[in-house]
């Protein structure tokens, strides 16, 4: 009895001790997934860099180069450059771009590359919205879309946003090329050839630095064909210097303060002329004439300081 019990007590004991000894932490099973570990974000490269290594845009390169704005389109920006591909500039007539590259065309070819620059990010839903955009050249870049698709000037839009650290590429067909620099009246008249006597006059009646000014004016350019109707003699007679006064007032008399575009010119019916004499104006069969029986036969010659229209008579104000 005495074994049965001591034994007993020994197998309370035990079973005591186990209930109160720490539990083992069951182990995980282990996991045949790898970890998996993020991959860095591709680094944006500058406009320089994404065209050069886009390989489409060699001729472009070797230019910028050329013109000494590779550092300046690797800075910080942001800029939008409108880039022509070596197809784009392949257009342009032979032996232009090895001309543009000789260092004595520097200004030429670095006025036309920043004419391709504008300031800032401008996205293709941001130009589809405008229609001008101020490039570094200070010249403007006319935008607009037809059918879809995006035009800078005359050139398409083929490829767009693709993006730099500093800015953003559109990719374009054609070379963007500058609008040349506009002439005073007098320097486009004369270009022209059409007006010698009109220049000649103008020269003997002290006019040539008055319409040289700022203006704007607007004048109706006689042709040498238009003095040729006078009557023999008559510019001969008025080029005399007794005849100065005469001259001028004539020649003042084809001339309105400001710039009156064709589109102005034909919501007129008259004009105030800086010899303060008025010119009628009239529409006829979609003809403007002037003071009834003079054509207008050619209109909006743009200069510097304001506009040419030419016409087939000379202007003579009522005695």
């Amino acid at each position: 009895m005495k074994l049965i019990t001591v034994f007993t007590v020994l197998f309370v004991g035990i079973f005591a001790l186990s209930a109160c000894a720490p539990q083992a932490t069951p182990t995980a099973a282990p996991t045949t997934e790898p970890t998996k570990v993020s991959e860095p974000e591709p680094m944006a490269i500058d406009i320089v860099d994404t065209a050069v290594a886009n390989g489409s845009f060699t001729t472009l390169a070797a230019a910028l180069q050329a013109a000494g704005l590779v550092d300046a389109l690797k800075a910080d920006g942001p800029f939008t450059v409108f880039a022509p591909t070596d197809e784009a500039f392949a257009k342009l007539p032979a032996g232009t771009v090895e001309n543009l590259l000789k260092p004595e065309n520097l200004e030429q070819l670095k006025a036309i590359l920043l004419y391709h620059v504008v300031e800032g990010k401008v996205m293709a839903a941001d130009v589809a919205g405008i229609s001008s955009a101020t490039t570094l050249s200070g010249k403007e870049l006319a935008v607009k879309v037809d059918m879809g698709n995006v035009y800078i000037n005359d050139s398409k839009v083929v490829q767009a946003d693709v993006e730099a650290s500093n800015g953003v590429i559109h990719v374009i067909d054609t070379v963007l090329l500058p609008p040349a620099e506009l002439s005073d009246i007098v320097d486009t008249a004369v270009a022209n050839g059409s007006f010698t006597t009109l220049a000649a006059a103008l020269q003997a009646a002290g006019l040539i630095e008055t319409l040289k000014g700022e203006g704007p004016f607007t004048v109706f350019a006689p042709t040498d064909e238009a003095f040729a109707k006078l009557p023999a003699g008559t510019v001969e007679n008025l080029l005399k210097p007794e005849n100065l006064e005469q001259l001028k007032s004539i020649l003042l008399y084809h001339v309105v303060s400001g710039k009156v575009m064709a589109a102005d010119v034909i919501t007129l019916t008259s004009a105030d002329t800086v010899s303060g004499a008025k010119l009628s104006i009239k529409v006829q069969d979609g003809k403007v004439y002037l003071n009834d029986t003079i054509q207008v036969i050619m209109t909006d010659i743009e200069t510097s300081n304001g506009v040419i229209h030419v016409i087939d008579a000379v202007l003579l104000p009522a005695q």
